[in-house]
Formats: C-alpha cells, sequence, structure tokens
C-alpha cells in the first residue's frame, strides 16, 4: 500500500515538472500578454499675446523733400514681426487708414530697430506713414503722422492797421533754401469769424477758416534768400492777435 502511494506522488511531480518546462520553453509570442494602459495626451499650451504693440515709430529727421522715420520691432512672430520691414507713406490719414495709394515705400534692413529714409516728396507737406512686412502681412495698430517735409520757404504776417470790424495786414514770404522757388503758397486757419474782402499780390485760394494764398504770376520765383509781399483787407468782429501763415507749395 504504502509502495502505490509512493509511486503515485513520483508521478504527480514529474508531470509537474513537465509542465513547468513546457512553460519555460515556450516562446514569447504564445505567452498571454496583458494589454498595456494608453497614455493620457498632453494637451497643447495656448500663447497669450502681451498687451504691447509688436512695432512702433517716429519721426526723426525730415528735409526738404525726404522723411527719415526710427522704428523698433518689439515683438516677434507670432505677436509680432521679423525683419524687414515694409514702410509706406500716404498724402492723407484717409489714405492711411485705408492702405490707398501710397506715395512712397522703402524696405528696412536685417536689425530689428533702425532707420529709414524715405524720399521724392514734396516740400512743406505733410504725410502719414504705416507699416507691414515684406510677406504682405500689414500692421493694424500704428498709423503715424503727420510727419512734414521742411518748407522751401517761411512766411511772415504783420497786422498793419485795425478798427472796429476789419483789419489789413501784410505777409511776407522768404525763400530759406540754396535753390530757387518755383513758387509759393502760404495757409493759415482764422481764429474766429475773419472773412478775407480782397489780396493784393497773390491769388486766394482758400475759404472759410481755412485760408490759402498762392503767388500772384508775377512774384513766385524766389531766389535765394529773396522775398515777397502780398496785402490783405479781412473784414473781421475782432481782430486777432497775430496771424501764423505756413509756407509751402
Amino acid at each position: 500500500m504504502l509502495r502505490t502511494l509512493g509511486a503515485a506522488l513520483a508521478a504527480v511531480l514529474a508531470l509537474t515538472g513537465l509542465a513547468a518546462s513546457a512553460d519555460a520553453g515556450r516562446s514569447p509570442a504564445t505567452t498571454a500578454m496583458t494589454p498595456a494602459t494608453a497614455a493620457t495626451p498632453t494637451p497643447t499650451p495656448t500663447y497669450a499675446c502681451p498687451p504691447a504693440l509688436p512695432v512702433t515709430g517716429q519721426v526723426t529727421g525730415a528735409t526738404t523733400t525726404s522723411i527719415t522715420i526710427t522704428y523698433w520691432m518689439v515683438l516677434s512672430p507670432p505677436c509680432g514681426y521679423d525683419p524687414p520691414l515694409l514702410i509706406s507713406l500716404f498724402a492723407s490719414r484717409e489714405d492711411a487708414t485705408a492702405w490707398r495709394d501710397p506715395v512712397a515705400e522703402a524696405v528696412t534692413g536685417p536689425e530689428r530697430s533702425g532707420k529709414v529714409t524715405l524720399g521724392g516728396l514734396t516740400p512743406g507737406t505733410e504725410y502719414w506713414f504705416r507699416f507691414g512686412d515684406t510677406k504682405g502681412t500689414r500692421d493694424p495698430y500704428v498709423i503715424g503722422g503727420p510727419a512734414r517735409t521742411l518748407s522751401l520757404c517761411s512766411a511772415t504776417a504783420t497786422i498793419d492797421s485795425r478798427w472796429d470790424g476789419g483789419f489789413v495786414a501784410t505777409v511776407t514770404v522768404r525763400n530759406d533754401g540754396a535753390e530757387p522757388v518755383p513758387g509759393w503758397l502760404v495757409s493759415w486757419r482764422w481764429s474766429g469769424d475773419e472773412h478775407i474782402r480782397s489780396v493784393w499780390g497773390g491769388v486766394v485760394e482758400g475759404a472759410g477758416q481755412d485760408v490759402a494764398v498762392r503767388n500772384a504770376s508775377w512774384n513766385g520765383t524766389l531766389a535765394p534768400g529773396g522775398s515777397a509781399t502780398f496785402g490783405l483787407l479781412v473784414a473781421a468782429g475782432t481782430t486777432p492777435a497775430a496771424i501764423t501763415p505756413v509756407c509751402g507749395r
């Protein structure tokens, strides 16, 4: 009886050893695998641009035919620009707002800050500037100006006599440059109810509060250092303390 039980136990142990050997020799392909848990994706952060202008600039120089603009590229993409910049010049603020009919354009260098000079302009004239890049992106924020080229001439006014209801004034136009002035235009703005009754030595072009007087046919050309005058008879309830004309063309 004991021999029979020992034989049965030996057989069981032998079978167990064979099974273990079979599992050990089994290839990885036949081994049962526990499915892996999928990794949770990391969300991409949203970049928030700071509350700052990406580019700005100001007029730092002018001649009779050019304007120099100094610029700073404050921010880089995606909130700003990379050089070079395209600077556009317009004849009015309305044209600048609509990006319409630029009168001059210039491309900056590779620097993030620097100066650009736009030439071929009209003396004594106001301009407005805007920024963009050479890829066609237009800055929606900055409309700079007015930037004024220097005049070839200057003008001063003297009130010669006054009375209740009006006055007489003389305006002197001078050529301050080194080249002859082929023609001049003097303008100013009335402060009250002034109204020109007559003018001699010039031709009135403006009306209302904004006044402009251009040269007559015989006194438009001014040599360097030369001058011309014109006179005004003005009706006014109150005579102004002074007239501040600006000479241009």
